[in-house]
């Protein structure tokens, strides 16, 4: 598929770079706020390093469970994280979205972080890695519950930032 559109959100949190920078690296912490509000996300394992992984569940409201992985691509401290997502079965296998046949396999994530009078923007980017038309197409046609379901785990570091 030609023209696809990255999905970007961003958010300005009121706390230093530092403090939000830690809520994405330390694992205990990503652990308190990453996913939808009414999710749970242990981090099954962390190594927050380039060409290292992270490997976590996300457990909804009813129990039911799905796996992920994070391959760290780059990280520029205090600034940036990239990482190849994509969803896996609990022993870090590579396996397909639990819930889309189409869903792209694996996924560029970008974060970044910018600091202005002691407040800090997140923004971060998403666009299908080496994914079909008919992923592409899935992707694209998602972008508002993304967006949608970003916004809630936003609200959760917020409330991350604040409180810590």
């Amino acid at each position: 598929m030609t023209g696809i559109h990255a999905c970007i959100i961003s958010r300005t949190f009121n706390a230093p770079r530092a403090l939000v920078w830690r809520a994405w690296s330390d694992q205990a912490n990503l652990a308190k706020w990453f996913g939808p509000p009414g999710t749970t996300t242990p981090m099954a394992k962390m190594r927050f390093r380039t060409g290292e992984t992270s490997h976590y569940s996300m457990a909804g409201p009813d129990g039911r469970e799905m796996w992920g992985k994070l391959a760290y691509r780059e990280l520029v401290p205090l600034e940036k994280i990239a990482w190849v997502n994509s969803f896996s079965d609990r022993h870090g296998a590579m396996s397909r979205h639990p819930l889309s046949a189409t869903w792209p396999l694996q996924m560029l994530t970008e974060v970044t972080f910018a600091e202005r009078d002691g407040r800090t923007t997140v923004a971060i980017k998403w666009l299908p890695l080496g994914g079909t038309d008919e992923e592409c197409e899935t992707f694209e046609s998602a972008q508002a519950s993304m967006t949608d379901r970003w916004a809630g785990a936003f609200e959760r570091l917020a409330k991350f930032v604040i409180e810590n």
